[in-house]
């Protein structure tokens, strides 16, 4: 089997995208691309900002345009933000352009790993497990709609994640 041209990882915050796609792109030999990351670089400013002063709306508007424009480069790993399939342009250029790997992980794994690290805006209102619950019922059927493999991600270390997807692609 030969490699697919793209990797693209989705799941929720917490899941390990970031981390496990920099060692994925290493293994493969590809570039990697963070849309998170790259939605920061071209605004000059960072995610919780934006959300400050665009809502998420505004947030989600230019995860569109930065998945759309990521997804059609060849050669790369992309970690994408876990509300980038609540688009359905967004879930279409990215089934469509690449393997989609969903690393799945549950509400309790997401909590512990979301303590620590990066501000994340849809955290700062409420009772965190309840948000998370709440984005998972919504999104883990999106998730599942454009993957092309499901890894779970609980209690694993991102080496062991990622040599699962390199040897899972060829």
């Amino acid at each position: 089997m030969t490699p697919p041209k793209n990797l693209f990882l989705i799941g929720p915050m917490g899941a390990g995208k970031s981390a496990v796609g920099r060692q994925l792109a290493r293994l493969l030999h590809l570039d990697f691309f963070d849309s998170d990351e790259e939605i920061e670089r071209r605004t000059g400013v960072d995610i919780p900002f934006i959300f400050e002063k665009e809502g998420e709306e505004g947030f989600r508007k230019r995860e569109v345009k930065v998945i759309d424009d990521l997804s059609q480069k060849q050669g790369i790993v992309l970690a994408t933000g876990g509300g980038a399939v609540l688009d359905a342009n967004s879930r279409s250029h990215l089934g469509a352009r690449g393997f989609v790997v969903y690393l799945f992980t549950t509400v309790q794994q997401q909590v512990d790993r979301t303590q620590r690290g990066r501000t994340r805006p849809l955290l700062e209102n409420g009772d965190k497990e309840e948000v998370l619950e709440t984005l998972m019922t919504i999104r883990d059927p999106l998730y599942r709609e454009i993957a092309d493999l499901v890894i779970e991600t609980d209690g694993r270390r991102v080496q062991a994640v990622a040599r699962d997807i390199a040897d899972a692609v060829g």
